[in-house]
């Protein structure tokens, strides 16, 4: 990789790509010695909106072009939200590292100008993670599917197609939307998908990308571990709803792990604590855990 000239691979979406302006930005300030360009790319999962994920293949649908332009040459960098990266990546296409973490909780989004959330409306919402844990709040609500970018889902909230919807608290941050949201969903009301508020950073194997350490972060790259390994032990979540939340205490992760069947049914909630250092390995002995607890289903 010539050191003169670095090209970011990104989704199209406004999110998408302020997400990779961290990255462009970390290189711009701390090498200018380095030409930066994004390269933007419209993906499989952001073509098909009226289906939900996992009837297409899961999220892989997200990254297929990035990978691609990544192995022909075409870029040299792809950032992704981390929470849409699959569980397995390719050897060639190593994971380089991981930013700061911005907030991983849920939240609960009105109508523009709404105070009161009108319940007789159905609830928005793309991952069966966040329905399943919605309806052990509110058994009542009616949950339908949306999909598209944070841009699409508000407009279609804002003209009263649904009466709410949830989002990442990160994604709505990070685009200055902060206002939007009406309720913050704490992790043991709603387990955040794992890695949700961290970036990847992902690059080719054959380049040396040494000089780009600096941008990263040790707790998140800890947190992501955990939370991966316990989610890949368990099928990858797939097809079911699977979640992890891991929380830096000091030399410490606390781990917490959510499974449910497809269907919502045999829910269940574990957590452990662990040796930061041993990040990978606490999310398998959680994992463990629960496959004890549900006699090795």
């Amino acid at each position: 990789m010539s050191r003169q000239n670095v090209r970011i691979g990104s989704r199209e979406s406004r999110l998408a790509v302020i997400q990779s302006e961290v990255v462009l930005n970390w290189i711009r300030e701390h090498h200018p010695e380095i030409g930066v360009e994004l390269v933007t790319m419209k993906t499989s999962g952001d073509r098909v909106l009226n289906r939900a994920l996992e009837e297409m293949g899961g999220k892989g649908l997200f990254v297929k072009e990035l990978d691609r332009a990544l192995l022909e040459g075409r870029t040299e960098l792809s950032v992704h939200s981390l929470k849409d990266l699959p569980m397995e990546t390719l050897p060639e296409l190593p994971v380089l590292g991981f930013t700061r973490r911005e907030d991983p909780r849920d939240v609960l989004v009105l109508p523009r100008g709404v105070e009161t959330w009108d319940r007789t409306k159905p609830v928005g919402c793309a991952s069966r993670r966040r329905a399943i844990q919605l309806r052990r709040i509110w058994p009542e609500v009616r949950v339908e599917l949306i999909r598209g970018s944070v841009e699409t889902r508000l407009r279609k909230l804002d003209e009263g197609q649904f009466g709410a919807t949830i989002l990442a608290a990160a994604g709505l941050k990070r685009l200055g939307l902060e206002n939007r949201i009406s309720r913050y969903f704490t992790p043991e009301e709603m387990l955040p998908a794992a890695g949700q508020g961290i970036l990847a950073v992902q690059g080719r194997q054959d380049l040396d990308y040494g000089w780009l350490s600096g941008c990263f972060d040790r707790e998140a790259a800890c947190c992501a571990l955990a939370e991966r390994a316990f989610v890949r032990a368990l099928g990858g979540g797939c097809s079911s709803p699977v979640a992890a939340y891991a929380v830096p205490e000091g030399t410490q992760l606390w781990l917490r792990g959510f499974y449910s069947e497809p269907d919502g049914t045999g829910c269940w909630f574990g957590e452990l604590r662990g040796s930061m250092e041993e990040a990978e390995k606490l999310g398998l002995e959680l994992a463990r855990k629960w496959k004890e607890e549900n006699h090795g289903r």
